[in-house]
This record gives structure tokens, C-alpha cells and sequence, in this order.
């Protein structure tokens, strides 16, 4: 199967089964599901922590603190925003999940508009398109970055009956989450080259999308900050 298109399908179903369990999942399992997926994302740092450095040293071992610090600090805010708004509901479901289910899909949708039109352009562009960090990450494009902001705001638009938020500030979130989703897509990007890897997949479990750090890296950084404009 091309690449291209495995990723894609693999990317629906998951993103699928996310906001399934998103909306769905009962309040108090929350917090403790976050916690097994940042737990699951930590195992992953530290096995490719081991492949580069097999020997236990001091520096291994803070870069692995910081990583795990990193990884429960930026998906900690996840359960908080879920639990920002009690008891109350819109429509059949509780809003704190679908908040939760927000800031979840106008991060992640950075990652598949950047994915789409880096995609696109680097096909159509002659001479390709124009790398945003290529020492860090060869395939992000500024043409890519261009289509994390265009879907993120399209994303956080559409949420607009549901966020109550003024179109100006849906916007300023789905800026927001576009470059916050790159800053954490890129930490865990520097992070693969250091390990002298092209994914995070230590535990082969996910199907052409990488590994669980792969999954989450553009949810490192963006919640906690979402969380105050929220």
C-alpha cells in the first residue's frame, strides 16, 4: 500500500476512535486514560533514549526525566479542561468533553492540514517547496505550516456554536494551536534525530503513523496554553 495513503487511513481510524472515545468516555476515566497514553509515550522515550545511549549515564537519565516531565506536564491539562465545566451539557453530551474534544481535534487537524498541502506542494511546486527547519525536520514546509493555520481556524470556526467563542477569538485559538502543535511536532522531531530515527515507533504498535510520541508531539505543548485561553 503507498505510504501516503497507509498513514491517511490509519490516521481516520484512530482519529475516529479518538473522538468516539472523547466524547463518550464517562469524566472520571479521563484523567486515568491520559495518564496510561503519556505513561505508553514515556516507555517510548526511554526505549529510544536506550538505543542511543545503551549505557545507563547521568546525562540519559535527566534527558529522560525531562522527557517524561515534558510528555505528563503538556497532556496533564487534557483531564483539566474536560473538568472545567462540571456538570454541565450541551445537547446529549457534557461540554467538558466536548471541550476536550475542541482543543484535541483544532491541534491535530494542524497536523493533517500540514500534512496535506506540504504534501501537495512539494508535488506541484517545481523544485519542491520551502523547508520551514530542515536540520530538524526535512519535511516541514512553509507551505505545510501555511495549511496547519488554515485548518486549525477552520476547525476552531466550526466549534464556534458549541465554544460560544467570537469568531476573532476562534481564530486567535486555531493560530495558536497551529503554531504550538509545530513547536511540540518539532521538539519531538529534534529529539528522533538525536535518537537516529525517522519515527518513534519502539513498540510497533501503531500502523503507519509512527509510534505514540509521533501521535501525541503536537499535543506537548498546546493544551497547557489553551487551557488559558479557555
Amino acid at each position: 500500500m503507498n505510504p501516503t495513503l497507509k498513514r491517511t487511513l490509519t490516521g481516520l481510524t484512530v482519529g475516529l476512535a479518538v473522538a468516539s472515545a472523547v466524547l463518550f468516555a464517562p469524566p472520571p476515566i479521563i484523567a486515568p486514560a491520559v495518564a496510561i497514553l503519556a505513561l505508553l509515550a514515556s516507555v517510548e522515550s526511554l526505549l529510544l533514549i536506550r538505543k542511543k545511549t545503551p549505557r545507563f549515564t547521568a546525562y540519559s537519565f535527566t534527558l529522560f526525566v525531562l522527557s517524561v516531565l515534558l510528555i505528563f506536564g503538556g497532556m496533564s491539562a487534557l483531564p483539566v479542561i474536560a473538568a472545567s465545566y462540571g456538570d454541565e451539557t450541551c445537547g446529549v453530551f457534557k461540554l467538558g468533553n466536548l471541550m476536550l474534544l475542541y482543543v484535541i481535534a483544532v491541534v491535530k487537524f494542524s497536523d493533517v492540514g500540514g500534512f496535506a498541502l506540504g504534501t501537495l506542494s512539494a508535488k506541484l511546486m517545481k523544485g519542491g517547496n520551502h523547508k520551514l527547519c530542515p536540520s530538524i525536520s526535512p519535511n516541514k514546509s512553509y507551505e505545510g505550516f501555511f495549511g496547519s493555520l488554515l485548518f486549525s481556524c477552520a476547525i476552531s470556526l466550526l466549534f464556534a456554536g458549541i465554544t460560544n467563542f467570537s469568531p476573532v477569538k476562534s481564530v486567535l485559538i486555531g493560530i495558536a494551536a497551529a503554531f504550538l502543535g509545530t513547536a511540540g511536532d518539532l521538539v519531538e522531531s529534534k529529539f528522533k534525530r538525536w535518537a537516529g530515527v525517522k519515527d518513534s515507533s519502539a513498540m510497533k504498535i501503531t500502523n503507519g503513523m509512527g509510534g505514540f510520541l509521533d501521535m501525541f508531539d503536537s499535543l506537548l505543548i498546546a493544551p497547557g496554553v489553551m487551557l488559558l485561553f479557555l
